[in-house]
């Protein structure tokens, strides 16, 4: 069993690198084809993330779904997930419509990959600098005016345990300061597929579902702390309904979600 697992960990790789790599051009050309008529880059976006739909649709160690749609693809969101794993950019990805993601920018220098991600309008943040912190906020009102939803991990980082990381006030100004509604995702799942100190690929079940949007309309900053916590709740109360679905047992790392 453990040479399967090695040999599906190396295939999962291969086909990863792969399938960045044949993605790459492919992108390339529809950004080069489409950016004169399409400011918010929907399309180039859209097409760098079908390439990591397509390495997730080949790996045979992950068994990931997504739930709920939006009526109106266009409409501009702020939207916000629980971070587990790596693995949650490939599953959220899964959902069919556009966003931009705010990333940090250490992402952005791996090759290919973070050619994608320019080409595609994702936003770059230098984690501690102020300067680039506010030229994200800057970035993501840009992509929210163009009528792109932006999307951003309020922990800021992936939480290595059970429990959520505190959120943090930025994806909640943003949404107050420019009327977008806050769009929540609840993820459960992933933590086994590729786990915080790991880049080994595991076995694993996951499901994102997406929950009802929350109006900031009549909101003001006063409001974030409030906004926030809502939002907290509602992504807290949906991870512990998919868990349960998926045979987790909350709060303990060992769960059988992960037998693919």
């Amino acid at each position: 069993m453990r040479l399967v697992r090695t040999l599906q960990n190396w295939w999962a790789w291969t086909e990863l690198v792969l399938v960045v790599m044949l993605g790459t051009p492919v992108v390339a050309l529809i950004y080069a084809v489409t950016a004169p008529f399409d400011p918010g880059r929907y399309a180039a976006g859209r097409a760098f993330r079908l390439v990591g739909v397509t390495a997730l649709r080949l790996n045979s160690l992950w068994r990931f779904r997504t739930r709920g749609s939006l009526a109106d693809a266009r409409r501009p969101y702020v939207v916000v997930a629980n971070h587990e794993s790596y693995a949650d950019v490939f599953l959220i990805s899964c959902f069919p419509w556009e966003m931009k993601w705010l990333s940090k920018d250490t992402m952005f220098k791996i090759p290919c990959m973070g050619w994608m991600m320019q080409m595609a309008g994702d936003i770059k943040l230098v984690r501690g600098n102020r300067d680039s912190a506010a030229d994200a906020i800057l970035q993501c009102r840009d992509r929210l005016a163009k009528n792109v939803s932006v999307m951003i991990f309020p922990e800021g980082t992936r939480s290595r345990s059970w429990e959520m990381l505190p959120f943090k006030d930025g994806a909640f100004r943003l949404a107050i300061e420019s009327g977008a509604p806050i769009l929540p995702i609840a993820v459960a799942g992933t933590r086994h597929a590729m786990a915080k100190g790991t880049f080994r690929f595991l076995p694993a079940r996951a499901i994102a579902q997406l929950l009802e949007p929350i109006s900031t309309t009549g909101m003001t900053l006063a409001d974030v702390g409030t906004l926030r916590q809502l939002t907290r709740e509602r992504i807290e109360a949906g991870r512990r309904l998919l868990a349960a679905e998926l045979g987790m047992r909350i709060g303990d790392e060992t769960t059988t979600a992960t037998t693919a």
